[in-house]
């Protein structure tokens, strides 16, 4: 419970309360009770200063390409020949280990493994292995960290994607995003700290929910916006009809004078909150149009993200408007593109899936680079677990689909002191057990949040009696993953 709630319950603010107490007791005192300070902020917040990293930063801005669906890492950065040698055959008792599974197969009575329908080769000074629907991305890298060893223990969507943007499989916690507007704040005092960009792909689409970008227990001027590919990028912004400008600068003077004087007579902070949103708002009306048309851009940058940046709302559109939203001072983007949940079809389902982001996502890291903000800007690219090795229903001679698979994928990540130009983690030659250097989610977030100069343990917020952090009570930082 809030202790401004408090505050609330008894109908007087700290004032009125020590100046009752001071006719009792007498100043002098009062001033030498060593009673606890029930109206204080909660001890995490008053040794925190919000906008202040807790040591030198290796990253200032962070944009999430989140692969919404959880994209098949055998068909794209994990290369497994061993399971085209051994198409058709049993998943052995022995890799598996009993591993529980989805309701989706775990009623098959045989789990066939299956190889990628696609050919890999190897790119760049680490010879990495990238799948043929990458091509963009095997241009760039030598520029990204791919990580093969990341591991979960959500097995369904909603919780695995929830763990990732929160850091708890339950909802009701803040968000990535929140976490970092708390911590370290927008730097642009006309653009929100954390903003949030949709798209859907060809394939078969999981849905994205509000509660991926809430502010949790936190502020709620933490929240994330979401913006919009219609005429109105951030609903309900722009004036009615009928008001202007001026109207709108009076109304809103003449509401924060009621809004201070309620906060001064209830202390609920949720009240300034307000208030900083709707003069946030004022502000973005200005902002927002200009940083949304893209129709400005050179053709060299069109001719790099490809046409489709021109179409609102597409993958392609997002990492140009991403990129323009970090160049102008906004701490955390993220993007959610839809349709990765390949169950049966994968083979053409994917094609279409890789097509909407390849040239987009290496776009986006070459755009950075080009304007020197690459080392400053931490990009991600990835989904909510993997997919399995054996075969989701029948085999067909191309056509396949593969089960959720929590206990090793794959991501990239670039910029903003990552280690760049390497190949990190390993899996066993079946793509199904993690055999060298394993990253938990926790030690993902525990490792961007040391990149944005914040000590994971140190970041915590008191709310109902306990400490909350966004890596809980877990994580450590992968050294392994850093410049």
């Amino acid at each position: 419970m809030k202790n401004e709630f408090i505050e609330h319950h008894l109908n007087m603010n700290r004032r009125k309360f020590l100046s009752n107490l001071s006719v009792g007791v007498g100043s002098l005192a009062l001033g030498s009770l060593l009673i606890p300070d029930i109206f204080s902020k909660n001890t995490d917040e008053a040794a925190f200063i919000p906008g202040v990293p807790h040591f030198a930063p290796k990253a200032k801005r962070i944009i999430y390409l989140f692969q919404n669906g959880a994209p098949s890492q055998l068909e794209s950065f994990d290369y497994k020949p061993k399971l085209r040698e051994m198409m058709g055959q049993e998943l052995p008792a022995s890799i598996r280990m009993g591993q529980r599974l989805t309701g989706m197969t775990a009623g098959q009575s045989s789990f066939p493994l299956v190889g990628s329908y696609y050919d890999f080769k190897q790119y760049g000074a680490s010879r990495a292995w990238i799948s043929d629907l990458f091509p963009h991305t095997a241009k760039i890298v030598d520029d990204i960290c791919i990580v093969r060893s990341m591991f979960t223990e959500a097995i369904n969507h909603d919780p695995a994607l929830t763990f990732f943007q929160t850091g708890a499989q339950q909802g009701n916690r803040a968000s990535f995003g929140s976490w970092m507007s708390y911590g370290l704040g927008s730097e642009n005092k006309n653009l929100p700290a954390f903003c949030v960009l949709l798209s859907r792909g060809k394939g078969n689409g999981q849905g994205v929910y509000s509660k991926l970008w809430s502010n949790g227990f936190l502020d709620s001027i933490h929240q994330g916006v979401q913006f919009s590919s219609g005429e109105s990028p951030v609903l309900y912004l722009n004036n009615p009809e009928g008001i202007d400008m001026a109207n709108r600068r009076q109304m809103l003077d003449q509401l924060a004078a009621l809004n201070d004087q309620s906060y001064k007579e209830f202390g609920d902070p949720e009240i300034s909150t307000k208030i900083q949103q709707y003069e946030m708002a004022y502000r973005m009306q200005t902002a927002v149009p200009e940083l949304t048309d893209l129709s400005k851009e050179s053709d060299d940058i069109i001719k790099l993200y490809g046409p489709e940046c021109l179409v609102p709302g597409t993958f392609a559109a997002n990492c140009l408007l991403a990129r323009k939203l970090s160049e102008s001072g906004v701490r955390f983007i993220q993007l959610y593109h839809q349709g990765w949940d390949q169950h049966g079809n994968l083979p053409n389902e994917m094609a279409g899936q890789a097509k909407d982001v390849d040239r987009a996502s290496a776009a986006l890291i070459t755009d950075l680079k080009q304007r020197g903000l690459l080392d400053e800007t931490l990009v991600i690219w990835g989904g909510e677990f993997g997919r399995t090795n054996y075969c989701q229903g029948k085999i067909e001679a191309n056509n396949y689909g593969r089960d959720h698979h929590p206990r090793s994928f794959s991501i990239w990540m670039a910029g903003g002191g990552v280690k760049s130009g390497i190949v990190y983690g390993e899996t066993d030659e079946f793509g199904y057990n993690i055999i060298k250097d394993p990253v938990h989610v926790h030690d993902f977030h525990a490792t961007v949040l040391h990149l944005m100069g914040l000590d994971h343990e140190k970041l915590t917020y008191k709310h109902q009696g306990r400490r909350y952090r966004l890596t809980d009570v877990a994580g450590k930082v992968i050294p392994g993953l850093m410049a």
